[in-house]
């Protein structure tokens, strides 16, 4: 490449970026844009390494080289590499470029922000929402939606970037649903449509439904304090400012249960509420007053369980499965000791990305022994659609509690979250995903449509193309349903 003369240079350097769109030129952040297609395409580490190294800024490079280099492998395996459709979005300092999946033929999006001075390093990227071309966005019949999901997610299982479970149900009856892949990988295990598989956060839920039954039946108020039921929690002060509603919202102030001493902590020695409480009791203090801000708390989550226990005067996993899991008949449910014979059990996998190619881990040493009030239980795809039903029928709580649960709380600084349920209030469909290493699962409940989208996978991550999938296919399905609305 020859150099840029002396004024030259200086015109590069102080030129505002967007003269580039103005004279029909691609910007610096499309061009850096394009480069970056360009490497996820080729799948070659090496080169990935180099071009991160030159090409990103000094800041950005403060994040861990194996972030940057798993971002750009993990987008090559899940995608096989990218055609470029389209400059989506062009900004000062930025743009978005629509591109089309070569794995799925699916539209995608990539997001690139520069340094508004020459040579322009790389400050930020990221996957965005796609906004496809005129004529893409189809109207589909249910069947029509059914089909294509299947097709969809068998490209997935084929590339190997799905394993698991997916139930798609309009009005609690199944249009799709299918099982992929591998429960176990040693032993060549293949899912089914029963497999059990890890919950991750999804089971906090359950620990909000049963916090529901309570209140209803006069035992707690979402308004107590915790000190009613736990004096000394994080300490005597704190424990009189948080309350229930508090713990459920994740505006409580508390923090993480899985802390540096967890990770140290033996599994085994952790099977009982009461163990886990002993961990949290350790190094739990308040972050901020609560009701002031949001902050994901899987001890806020486990101390719900405590109180539940506390209250039912039995344990949380005893509670759980006769008010809970058992009224719903969720028969393949439930907080299994990971040490004992478990049936039809899911280990969970990661896809590591190394210079030698893809190497496999399983979680079996990272996980829980046994699930709790936060998290790490089990279930089906076909358990959730019960759980699904229990709830819309009014067979667990009644209808005002269920809208107290799936309702956004901003008063609590809590815009996008109920009690113990994810609310994406555009939709009208709240539920709640869970993730950890081998473990992604989701379950959406759209309110206003009858629509279930329920995806459980044993791989790290592995839901998230399905989720996307399903929700674009449900709302292709209303654009279907809207000339039938209007008359």
């Amino acid at each position: 490449m020859k150099l840029l003369a002396p004024a030259l240079a200086l015109f590069a350097v102080i030129m505002p970026i967007a003269l580039f769109a103005q004279n029909g030129a691609q910007s610096p952040a499309e061009q850096r844009a394009r480069e970056l297609v360009q490497l996820i395409n080729t799948g070659k580490r090496a080169d990935m390494r180099k071009y991160i190294e030159a090409n990103y800024s000094a800041e950005f490079l403060k994040v861990p080289m194996d972030a940057h280099l798993g971002f750009l492998s993990s987008r090559q395996d899940f995608t096989r590499g990218y055609d470029v459709v389209s400059l989506q979005e062009a900004k000062p300092g930025s743009a978005i470029l629509l591109l089309k999946n070569k794995l799925t033929g699916e539209h995608e999006a990539i997001f690139v922000a520069v340094e508004n001075t020459a040579p322009f390093k790389i400050t930020g990227i990221g996957p965005r929402p796609p906004k496809l071309p005129p004529g893409e966005a189809k109207a589909r019949t249910e069947t029509e939606a059914g089909r294509d999901l299947a097709a969809f997610v068998k490209k997935l299982a084929d590339g190997d970037v799905f394993s698991g479970a997916v139930l798609f149900a309009k009005d609690g009856k199944p249009v799709f649903q299918g099982a992929y892949g591998f429960a176990n990988k040693d032993f060549n295990v293949p899912n089914k449509i029963d497999t059990k598989f890890n919950l991750g956060s999804m089971n906090k839920m359950f620990t909000a439904v049963a916090i529901a039954q309570l209140v209803e039946k006069g035992k707690l108020s979402y308004d107590d304090q915790l000190s009613k039921f736990i004096p000394d929690f994080p300490d005597a002060v704190s424990a009189q400012k948080i309350k229930i509603k508090h713990l459920l919202s994740h505006t409580s102030g508390l923090g993480g249960y899985f802390s540096d001493r967890w990770e140290k902590t033996s599994r085994a020695s952790v099977r009982t509420v009461d163990d886990m409480m002993a961990i949290a009791r350790q190094d739990e203090k308040l972050q901020f007053e609560p009701g002031t801000k949001w902050k994901y708390s899987n001890t806020g989550m486990l101390v719900l369980g405590k109180v539940i226990e506390i209250v039912a005067g039995k344990s949380y996993f005893e509670y759980l499965a006769e008010n809970v899991t058992g009224p719903a008949g969720m028969a393949n449910t439930g907080c299994f000791e990971l040490d004992r014979v478990n049936t039809n059990l899911a280990v969970g996998y990661d896809k590591q990305y190394t210079e030698k190619g893809i190497e496999w881990a399983n979680n079996i040493f990272e996980h829980v022994m046994r699930g709790g009030p936060q998290g790490g239980c089990y279930s089906t795809v076909e358990d959730l659609l019960r759980f699904d039903q229990a709830l819309r029928s009014n067979k667990l709580i009644t209808a005002e509690s269920f809208k107290t649960l799936a309702t956004p709380k901003p008063e609590l600084n809590s815009p996008n979250y109920g009690y113990g349920f994810q609310v994406w209030a555009a939709e009208n469909a709240v539920g709640h995903g869970g993730g950890f290493t081998g473990i992604n699962s989701n379950l959406e409940m759209w309110l206003g449509s009858g629509w279930t989208a329920i995806v459980m996978s044993n791989y790290s991550g592995g839901a998230q193309p399905v989720i996307l999938k399903m929700d674009s296919l449900i709302k292709s399905t209303l654009k279907q349903a809207e000339p039938i609305a209007k008359h």
